[in-house]
């Protein structure tokens, strides 16, 4: 499965549990850890799980599986499938971090050639 085919599938199950504010971020050109961060947040810690919860049940029907899980039950939780790297966070975390800004102003880095 490709990277963008994994973010449709990411996004769309996402929306589905009613994820706020689901940004998609580019960062190809930025850093060799993944081709795209999907940004989103949830309103509790449940609706956290229930989101990132989704997600895996989603993308696990085209068996597609994280290679690892971080945060369950913290209110920031962060799956990374390989390529591109979920994070479902309460918005006072969100804002806080702020990753969007983040990878946004990110140099692109002239190593990378993809």
């Amino acid at each position: 499965m490709t990277a963008e085919e994994k973010v449709s599938k990411i996004t769309e199950a996402a929306d589905d549990m009613k994820a706020e504010q689901i940004e998609t971020l580019d960062v190809r050109q930025k850093t060799s850890v993944a081709e795209y961060f999907i940004v989103c947040s949830g309103t509790s810690d449940r609706h956290i799980d229930s989101i990132a919860e989704r997600v895996a049940e989603k993308l696990a029907l085209v068996k597609v599986k994280p290679l690892r899980i971080e945060g369950e039950r913290s209110g920031w939780v962060l799956q990374d499938y390989g390529d591109v790297i979920f994070h479902v966070m309460k918005e006072e975390q969100r804002q806080f971090y702020d990753l969007e800004t983040l990878w946004k102003n990110a140099a692109n880095d002239p190593n990378l050639t993809r």
